[in-house]
Parts: structure tokens; C-alpha cells; sequence
């Protein structure tokens, strides 16, 4: 008989732990509202308990839970530990409605853990059609007559301008697609002032040195060396040899073989008077300064050249330059954008008379 007792002691354990392992997994299903009005909503909620080391499934419904009774949104499974971690709820929720008044029968709902099937109870759903009193027919009114939208200016706007800009918009693009197939030479004419003669641009910084009235601020050295600046660059440009590279006794030399003498020798005065101020200090008197520069404009006047009338004329220069790679992309660039927009014109052209006519 012992034998027997220690056999049954241990199928009895085996038993109860057995069943104890199936208690580990629980399914429960709830809707929060077991009545609804026809297109009214429900939230049915899943919830599964299991170990945390566990995996659970849940079914893969599409639009319908079971006839008459359709899921609009399913929302991302809810988990949450428990017991310091050793156990895992995941709730699941589906939002549900239904649009047949009837009392629906809702079957346990299977759950898949770690390849083992578990079921919820199952549930009742009562869906009621919404009350209609037949009594007082006069509370119900008939469809309404289409209503006349008054014409407001405002709205036709867009459209007006639309059909405005069709016609221009099709001239410029034929315009540019002209320019860009014939490729011709882009040409400018261009009126180029004649330079001022070299008399006058001497003159000129001469009036410029008389206005400063350096000398008299004891800056003679300045003084001297921007008037026979002036001189220098007068002589270059009008006896054509290069002054400016010249000492002074050169530049005499150089005059003597071209111009008169007499005019010449109150000019190397000049030169003279200019070297002692810039080599030796020398500082002169300021009537000395004053006949220096009245020296200058003589020798300007006495030797300069006339300038014909047609020399005063501003010359017209025709340039012509071919079209460039990047005038050549601006054409295109707004061709396509100027067909785009009238596309889009049109479109919108054909859409409004369309809505209009229908």
C-alpha cells in the first residue's frame, strides 16, 4: 500500500502543478458600455497577464470584429509590469460601432502565448436604433431647394486675371523663343566721350593748386612737386615724348628741338626754382611763387594745340557680342517658367468654366 500512496502523492503534485502553470496566463475581455445607440462608439479592451518572460499575440483584425459590428481604430497594445518585474499586462483596445440595432453575441476572443492559445469570456453587445416620434409629423421637414449664391465681384478676380495674362503671357513666350532659336549677335552702340584736351586737363589742376593754396601754408616742396607734375604730364601728352621719366634739363632739351625758344626759357625758370625747393630747401619768396605759376599757364597757352569742332563730338562705337552660355540658360529658364505659369492659367481657366457650366 505504501508504493501505491508515494505514486498517488506524486501524480496528485504533478497535477496540481500542472494546473497551477495554466493559472500563470489569464484573458480578460470588457466594454466599457454594454448598450449603444446605432452609430454611437465602444471601446472593448483586451487585457493579457502572463509571466514577463512571455510572448503574446493578439488577433489581427482588419475592419470587422464579427458581423454588424465594425473596428474604426485599434489602438498600440498598453504594457505594464508587475510584481517587480516578474509578471507582464498588455492591454489591447479597439474602438467599435455598429449601424444595425440588434443584440450581438460576442465569442471569446483567442490570444496566442508563446504558441499556446487562451481565451477570453465572452461578451454582449446591445445596439438600439435611435427613437423616431411618429406622432408629431409636422417636426419633420423635407429636402430644401437649391439656393441661388448671389454674385460677388471678389470671386471672379483670379479668374479675370487668368484670362488677362493668357495672351501676354503666350507674346513673351514666343518672343523668347524667337530670340533664343535665331541666336543673333547681341549689339550695343555705345557714345564714348572725346578726352579733354591736354590744355584743359592741365588748366584744370592748375585751378585745382590755386584753390589748395599750398604755398602759402609754407608747403612749398608740395607745391612745387604738383606743379611740375601738371607741366610733366602736359608735355607728354602734348609734345608726345614721356616728361614724367625726365629730369628737368631733358625735358628743356626736348622742348628746344620742338618749340620756340623764348617760350621755353621762363618754363626751365620753373624747373629751376622747383629743383632748389625739392633738393636744396631752398624756400622761396611768395611773388617768386606767384610768377612760377603764372610762368605755367603762359607756357599752357602759348603751346597749346586746337581742338576741331568734330573733335568735340562724342564718338558712337557699335559693339557686337555673341550671346553667352548664360543669356542662352536665362531664355530657357523663362520660357519654361512663363509655359508653366500659363498652364497653370489655363487649367485653373478650364476648372472655373467647368464648375460654372455644371
Amino acid at each position: 500500500m505504501r508504493p501505491f500512496k508515494r505514486i498517488l502523492s506524486l501524480i496528485t503534485a504533478i497535477t496540481f502543478a500542472t494546473g497551477m502553470s495554466a493559472q500563470t496566463v489569464t484573458v480578460d475581455a470588457k466594454i466599457n458600455s454594454m448598450e449603444i445607440l446605432i452609430g454611437q462608439q465602444a471601446r472593448l479592451s483586451l487585457e493579457v497577464s502572463m509571466d514577463a518572460d512571455k510572448h503574446a499575440v493578439f488577433p489581427a483584425y482588419q475592419d470587422t470584429l464579427i458581423r454588424g459590428i465594425e473596428i474604426l481604430d485599434t489602438a498600440k497594445p498598453d504594457s505594464q509590469l508587475l510584481n517587480d518585474g516578474k509578471r507582464l499586462l498588455i492591454t489591447q483596445k479597439y474602438t467599435i460601432t455598429s449601424f444595425d440595432s440588434a443584440l450581438y453575441y460576442i465569442p471569446p476572443i483567442e490570444v496566442m502565448v508563446d504558441n499556446q492559445p487562451y481565451q477570453s469570456k465572452a461578451l454582449a453587445l446591445k445596439v438600439y436604433t435611435v427613437p423616431v416620434d411618429t406622432t408629431n409629423v409636422d417636426m419633420f421637414f423635407g429636402p430644401k431647394d437649391i439656393m441661388d449664391t448671389p454674385f460677388v465681384w471678389s470671386d471672379w478676380y483670379l479668374l479675370i486675371v487668368c484670362i488677362l495674362l493668357v495672351i501676354p503671357i503666350i507674346l513673351v513666350i514666343i518672343y523668347l523663343a524667337k530670340r533664343l532659336k535665331d541666336n543673333k549677335p547681341i549689339i550695343r552702340k555705345v557714345k564714348v566721350e572725346p578726352k579733354l584736351p591736354a590744355h584743359q586737363a592741365a588748366m584744370n589742376k592748375i585751378e585745382q593748386i590755386k584753390a589748395e593754396k599750398i604755398w602759402q601754408k609754407g608747403e612749398s616742396k608740395e607745391y612745387y612737386t604738383e606743379l611740375t607734375d601738371v607741366i610733366r604730364t602736359y608735355i607728354m601728352e602734348r609734345f608726345n615724348f614721356n616728361a614724367l621719366e625726365m629730369t628737368s634739363s631733358e625735358i628743356i632739351e626736348h622742348l628746344l628741338q620742338v618749340n620756340d625758344k623764348n617760350e621755353i626759357e621762363t618754363l626751365k625758370e620753373l624747373f629751376v626754382t622747383a629743383d632748389l625747393v625739392k633738393f636744396a630747401k631752398h624756400q622761396p619768396l611768395m611773388n617768386e611763387n606767384d610768377a612760377n605759376l603764372l610762368s605755367a599757364i603762359n607756357f599752357i597757352n602759348d603751346t597749346k594745340q586746337e581742338v576741331k569742332e568734330e573733335d568735340k563730338q562724342p564718338t558712337e562705337i557699335t559693339i557686337v557680342e555673341k550671346r553667352s552660355m548664360t543669356v542662352k540658360i536665362l531664355l530657357i529658364t523663362g520660357v519654361v517658367l512663363l509655359a508653366v505659369l500659363l498652364i497653370g492659367a489655363l487649367v485653373y481657366i478650364v476648372n472655373q468654366i467647368y464648375q460654372l457650366i455644371g
